[in-house]
């Protein structure tokens, strides 16, 4: 479909959401409680947001205004900047609740990752600044038809004392709840650059348009950009990240990871609860309730099992990030704190594959009745996966500890 069809078939938001207040959390015990209370709001309508594909934008100003969308500001500049480990916990608890709220800001904590790598001091006092008073920023990296994830079509251009973005982006999570959107394009060197575009700059256009039958709530759609002004002290050389070593991309990974072991615990604990409450036993197992089933319990087990090795791993690889952070990062630590990160990833991806699927074996066949929507639980867990093959994990992993290979430097690393 062209952009114009687009345009006329969807909805087009020009304008930026309100600016409501927000907190400005204190320490890694606030940014967990406020987590453990915005998850229970978020749980309670989450199957229905998903089944209607109702947009959660009472949750993310909970979320926003709770003090968590800054909680990785640098203490510098006013935040908490509350370890990795909790970073990932945080967007484990949201994910258990609703994971489309959990992935809707995750790209506003790569953002800030990126600020502290490439940004100059002045950006990152207005940047970060804006983040504690409650701003949101939205993703405009990637884009539909090209080679690859890596290669850009947008282009950025000098125009009198700022510049000018044309181009036309997809998978836009978090833009359509913006208040800056973060745009990748490429200048007159093809050097990559990010600039942050105010919402409701002419030129600016963010469609719902976001399809995908898995994470439904995320608004992951388009974002066009034509002819639009940013001021050039809003442009940032994201090149630049590529010059010295760094965990961004094993930064951005963690949390992609704590969102799919959220949504494996939400699955594992909708399997217990069905086959405590409504499953019948099968006839050959000889007992009076499903959950006395001698399979039944070896398989909870199992998955029980394996979904606490993943949260090990994933704790494990927050703290490493959080070492190797505490020093200069040389090539040898950053490609450390990406192989944990990678190892927690394989085994997040495949328990919330594994017991988002598991689910309607153990629970039996009235669990697949669409009032109990149990069924996107696995449509989540088998969309999110999928931003990056876990194939090349388990690669990236056996070159390092085999050949002492160094992981490559990008966002899916």
């Amino acid at each position: 479909m062209s952009s114009q069809a687009l345009i006329a078939s969807r909805s087009v938001l020009d304008s930026a959401p309100p600016l409501l207040p927000a907190k400005v959390l204190h320490s890694d015990a606030q940014a967990l409680q406020a987590a453990r209370e915005v998850a229970a709001v978020a749980r309670e309508q989450a199957a229905r947001r998903d089944q209607q594909r109702e947009l959660p934008w009472a949750e993310i100003e909970l979320f926003t205004r709770s003090g968590l969308g800054s909680i990785s500001v640098p203490k510098a500049y006013g935040g908490p900047d509350v370890s990795f480990e909790t970073v990932a916990e945080v967007f484990r608890l949201i994910s258990a609740a609703d994971p489309a709220l959990g992935q809707i800001p995750q790209n506003q904590f790569g953002m800030l990752q990126l600020l502290r790598l490439t940004a100059t001091p002045a950006q990152q006092a207005v940047l970060f600044r804006s983040v504690l008073d409650g701003w949101r920023i939205g993703n405009a990296g990637p884009e539909r038809g090209t080679k690859d994830t890596l290669t850009l079509k947008a282009r950025i251009n000098r125009a009198g004392d700022g510049y000018r973005i044309s181009g036309e982006k997809f998978y836009s999570t978090g833009a359509l709840f913006a208040h800056w959107v973060a745009v990748k394009a490429l200048d007159e060197e093809g050097r990559q650059r990010l600039a942050f575009v105010r919402r409701g700059t002419p030129g600016l256009r963010i469609v719902d348009d976001w399809s995908g039958f898995g994470q439904r709530t995320t608004a992951s759609g388009t974002v066009l950009l034509d002819d639009v002004p940013v001021e050039a002290d809003l442009v940032i050389d994201n090149w630049r990240q590529r010059e010295v070593p760094n965990t961004q991309g094993a930064a951005s990974q963690l949390i992609q990871a704590a969102i799919d072991a959220g949504i494996a615990e939400a699955a594992i604990d909708d399997a217990i609860a069905f086959v405590r409450t409504k499953s019948r036993p099968w006839v050959e197992a000889q007992v009076e309730r499903a959950s006395d089933d001698l399979y039944v319990i070896a398989d909870i087990g199992r998955l029980k099992l394996e979904l606490h090795a993943a949260e090990a791993l994933l704790r494990r690889a927050g703290q490493v990030l959080d070492e190797v952070n505490a020093a200069p990062v040389d090539a040898e630590s950053a490609a450390r704190a990406s192989i944990a990160v990678a190892e927690a990833k394989v085994l997040t991806t495949e328990i919330a594959l594994q017991a988002s699927e598991k689910l309607f074996e153990l629970a039996g066949s009235r669990a697949t009745l669409a009032e109990f929507n149990l069924d996107r639980h696995w449509r989540n867990a088998r969309v999110h996966t999928l931003h990056d093959p876990v194939r090349w994990k388990y690669h990236a992993v056996g070159a390092y500890h085999l050949n002492g290979t160094l992981p490559a430097r990008h966002s899916w690393i």
